[in-house]
C-alpha cells in the first residue's frame, strides 16, 4: 500500500510517495519517490500578496503531474497542504479551487501552528531523550516555526513571518525578528540546557556539508564556520564550484542566519538534524488517521 504527501511551500513544491509496511504492533513507511519542483511561489506572495498567472499556471501543471504520478503509483490515500506563500496570497483559495477542479487534489492551506504540529508528528521524538529540553526549529521560505518541548511535553509553540525567500525579497520586518527573540528569551529562560532539533531543506543540506558522523549534532561553532565558508563564495561559485542547486545556493545563506540567531538567543550549543520535513509528517499523519486502532 502507498500513501502520498504534497507540500506546497514558499520555495519548492514536493510530492512524497511512501510504501506503508504493517507489522504486528506498528506501521512504518519507506520513501519510494520524492519529486521536488522549485516554483518559488513566495516571490509573488510576499512582494505582491498574490500569485501571478504564470506562477499559478506552473503550480496547476505541477499538481496535474503529481495527480498522474499518484494514479500510476496507485496511491491509497494522500494529503496536500500549502504553507506560508499560499497563506499570504489573496488569491490562494481561488488557486486551491482551481487545483481541485483541474487536478482533482484537495488542498488545505494551513496555519503555522498546524504546520509545526505536522512536522513534529514525523516521530522525531522517538529518537530523543524525553527527560531533556528541545527546541524544534523549522525554517521555510516564508516562515519559521519554533516549538519548545520539556520532559516530552509541549511547552510553547509559535510561527513567525521570517523565512529565506522573505529575507531575500527584503520582506522580513524588524518587528518579526524582535517578536521571535522575545518569544525565545521568555520561554527558554527556565531551562539551563536546551538542545536544538533543526528541520527544513536547508539545514538538511548544511548537515550533509558538515559531514557529521553517526547522526552527531551540529554545533553552533560548526554552523558558523559553514556560514563563513558559504559566504566567502559568490552566488555563482556556490552553484558552479560547490555544486549547490540554483534554488538552494541563495536561500542557504539566510537559512544559516535564522538558525544561528535562534541558537544564539536560546543559548543552544548543539542542534540535531533528523533530516525530515513536512512531507514526512504528512505520511505519519495519514498512518495515524488510517491505523488508529493499530497504534
Amino acid at each position: 500500500m502507498r500513501y502520498a504527501a504534497i507540500d506546497i511551500g514558499s520555495n519548492a513544491v514536493r510530492l512524497l510517495i511512501a510504501d506503508i509496511t504493517e507489522n504486528n504492533t506498528s506501521v512504518s513507511f519507506k520513501k519510494n519517490t520524492l519529486v521536488r519542483v522549485p516554483l518559488r511561489l513566495g516571490d509573488d506572495a510576499f512582494l505582491d500578496h498574490s500569485l501571478s498567472e504564470r506562477k499559478s499556471t506552473d503550480l496547476l501543471k505541477t499538481m496535474v503531474a503529481f495527480r498522474n504520478l499518484m494514479d500510476v503509483y496507485k496511491v491509497a490515500d494522500y494529503m496536500a497542504f500549502a504553507t506560508s506563500a499560499m497563506r499570504e496570497a489573496k488569491n490562494g483559495m481561488e488557486v486551491a479551487d482551481q487545483i481541485k477542479t483541474t487536478a482533482n487534489i484537495d488542498l488545505e492551506i494551513i496555519n503555522g501552528q498546524k504546520e509545526a504540529k505536522i512536522i513534529y508528528s514525523s516521530h522525531i521524538e522517538q529518537n530523543i531523550d524525553k527527560s531533556k529540553n528541545y527546541l524544534y526549529i523549522d525554517v521555510g521560505g516564508g516562515s519559521t516555526e519554533l516549538s519548545l518541548f520539556s520532559g516530552g511535553e509541549l511547552w510553547a509553540s509559535k510561527s513567525f513571518n521570517i523565512g529565506t525567500i522573505r529575507m531575500l525579497d527584503n520582506q522580513d520586518t524588524e518587528e518579526s525578528w524582535n517578536d521571535m527573540k522575545d518569544f525565545l528569551r521568555e520561554n527558554t529562560r527556565p531551562f539551563k540546557v536546551i538542545s536544538g532539533i533543526g528541520t527544513g531543506g536547508n539545514i538538511n543540506k548544511l548537515y550533509k556539508m558538515a559531514d557529521e558522523k553517526d547522526k552527531a549534532p551540529l554545533s553552533f561553532g560548526k554552523l558558523k564556520s559553514l556560514y563563513n565558508y558559504l559566504t566567502s563564495f559568490s552566488l555563482k561559485d556556490r552553484i558552479n564550484v560547490l555544486g549547490l542547486n540554483q534554488d538552494r545556493a541563495d536561500v542557504i545563506i539566510p537559512a544559516c542566519e535564522i538558525y544561528m540567531t535562534v541558537m544564539k538567543v536560546a543559548n543552544i550549543k548543539n542542534m540535531y538534524v533528523p533530516t525530515v520535513g513536512l512531507v514526512d509528517g504528512i505520511i505519519q499523519t495519514l498512518i495515524e488517521k488510517n491505523f488508529s486502532k493499530v497504534s
